[in-house]
C-alpha cells in the first residue's frame, strides 16, 4: 500500500504514559507513481466530460495508501497542537473573546405595554361592591342579562331589578336599555357575575341620608306602620323607625298612620341598616337653626354636673363646660352658679347633627377669674362685652 512495514515498526516511544506518536515513512517513488496515475485519471475524466457537454466538477480520487498518509499527517498535526495548548497557560480573556455569543434585543426583551394589556384582558371584570355601567341584552322571565364588557354578561335576578314588587317587568326593561348596577356576587365557573340595581339604589340612599344627618337636615316622612316600640316610615327606599319616646305626643301613636311628620336623624348606621328618626330632635334642630355663633343667650341652670352646667334655652338645652366657665381657678362649680339661677352666656358651638349647643362665659370676663370675684357685674355688662367678642366668632366662622 506504499508504506514500509519495517519502518512503521520503528515507533518512537515517548516517556511516561503518553500515547506513542505514529510516524509513517513514505516511499518517494511510490508516491510519485501514484500521483501520476491520479493525474492521468483526471485528464481522462475531463475529456469525457467535454464530449458529453455536461458541467460536472471533477473529483479527485485518492487510493487507500494516500488516504492513510493524509490521515496520519492530520493526527500528528492535531497532537502537536494539543501539546502546544497544554504547555501554554490559559487565558480567560481570550476564551471569553473567542466564545462570546452575539446577543440581540429581540431574544431577551419584550414589549411591556403588550404584556400589561394581556394581563388586563385576562383580569376578571366585576369585583363585589363595584359599580358598573351596562346594557340589557336579553330578558328572561326570572331576570335580565346585561353586557358589562366582560367575556360573559352579568345576570340580574328579577328581585334585584328595583325596589318593591315590579309588576310590568318586560315593559320597564327593554333590549338596549343602559343602566348602572352593583356587583353583588363575583364570577362563577362560567365567568358570569351577579349584579343588582336594587342594591345600588339602597347604597345611594344610605349615602344621601348620611350626608343629610351630618348637615342636620330635617325631612318629612309618611308614616306607613307601627309596632309596640313606635312608628315606621320609608326614607328613599330605606325603612326608618321613630321610637315612641321621640314623638312629641307618644300616647296615641297609632293615630299617626298615613300622616306626615317632620323628623331629624337620630342614628344612621348603613352597616347594621339602622335608621332611627326623632320628632323631638326636629324641634330642637329648628330651634338651633335660629341661633348664631357669638350670640348672647339667657337661660336657667337646669342641672349641675361634675363637668359643667346644663342651661335651658327654651325648647333646647346648652352645655356650659367647666373649661369655658372662667379663666380663673375654682374649687367647685357651685361657687359660680346654682340650679334654678338665671344666667347669660355666649353660644360658642352649634352641632346640628348631635343637636348640641356649647356655651361660654369666660369670654365675658375682662380679667381672669372676674366671674368668681364679681359675678353680678359681669352679668350686668354681658350685652356690651358680647359685642367685643363678635369679631372673634366672625373669624371662626370664616375659617370653617
Amino acid at each position: 500500500m506504499g508504506v514500509n512495514n519495517k519502518n512503521a515498526q520503528d515507533i518512537i516511544q515517548p516517556k511516561g504514559n503518553k500515547k506513542p506518536l505514529q510516524v509513517l515513512h513514505i516511499s518517494k517513488k511510490d508516491t510519485q507513481k501514484k500521483s501520476q496515475d491520479i493525474v492521468n485519471k483526471q485528464t481522462n475524466s475531463q475529456e469525457e466530460t467535454k464530449k458529453e457537454n455536461i458541467a460536472i466538477k471533477p473529483q479527485i480520487i485518492k487510493d487507500d495508501s494516500v488516504k492513510e498518509i493524509e490521515d496520519s499527517n492530520e493526527n500528528t498535526k492535531d497532537f502537536d497542537i494539543s501539546q502546544q495548548d497544554l504547555n501554554r497557560p490559559l487565558s480567560f480573556s481570550e476564551q471569553n473573546t473567542e466564545f462570546q455569543l452575539e446577543r440581540t434585543v429581540d431574544e431577551f426583551d419584550f414589549d411591556e405595554s403588550a404584556f400589561l394589556e394581556a394581563l388586563n384582558e385576562n383580569e376578571p371584570i366585576g369585583a363585589t361592591g363595584e359599580t358598573i355601567s351596562g346594557k340589557v341584552i336579553a330578558i328572561e322571565s326570572d331576570g335580565l342579562y346585561i353586557d358589562i364588557g366582560g367575556k360573559a354578561p352579568g345576570y340580574m335576578p328579577k328581585k334585584e331589578c328595583g325596589l318593591g314588587v315590579i309588576t310590568n317587568f318586560k315593559e320597564k326593561f327593554s333590549i338596549g336599555l343602559e343602566m348602572e348596577v352593583l356587583v353583588i356576587k363575583e364570577q362563577n365557573a362560567d365567568g358570569m357575575v351577579t349584579v343588582s340595581a336594587r342594591a345600588l339604589i339602597l347604597r345611594q340612599s344610605w349615602e344621601k341620608v348620611s350626608s343629610s344627618a351630618k348637615n342636620g337636615e330635617l325631612i318629612n316622612v309618611l308614616i306607613n306602620g307601627f309596632n309596640r316600640g313606635g312608628l315606621t316610615c320609608d326614607v328613599d327606599g330605606l325603612r326608618g323607625f321613630i321610637p315612641r319616646s321621640q314623638l312629641e305626643d307618644g300616647q296615641d301613636y297609632q293615630s299617626f298612620i298615613g300622616k306626615t311628620l317632620k323628623v331629624a336623624f337620630l342614628e344612621v348606621n348603613p352597616e347594621s341598616r339602622k335608621l332611627v328618626l326623632s320628632e323631638k330632635k326636629a324641634s330642637l334642630v329648628s330651634r338651633l337653626t335660629s341661633l348664631e355663633l357669638g350670640q348672647l343667650i339667657e337661660g336657667e341652670v337646669l342641672a349641675v354636673k361634675p363637668y359643667g352646667f346644663f342651661i335651658d334655652l327654651g325648647g333646647a338645652s346648652g352645655l356650659l363646660h367647666q373649661s369655658s366657665l372662667t379663666n380663673g381657678s375654682i374649687r367647685s362649680l357651685r361657687e359660680v352658679f346654682r340650679e334654678g339661677e338665671i344666667i347669660k352666656a355666649l353660644i360658642s358651638e352649634i352641632d346640628l347633627e348631635k343637636g348640641r349647643i356649647g356655651l361660654n362665659t369666660a369670654l365675658l370676663e375682662n380679667t381672669a377669674g372676674e366671674l368668681i370675684i364679681d359675678k353680678q357685674k359681669v352679668m350686668q355688662e354681658a350685652t356690651e362685652r358680647a359685642l367685643k367678642t363678635k369679631a372673634l366668632f366672625d373669624k371662626k366662622e370664616q375659617d370653617k
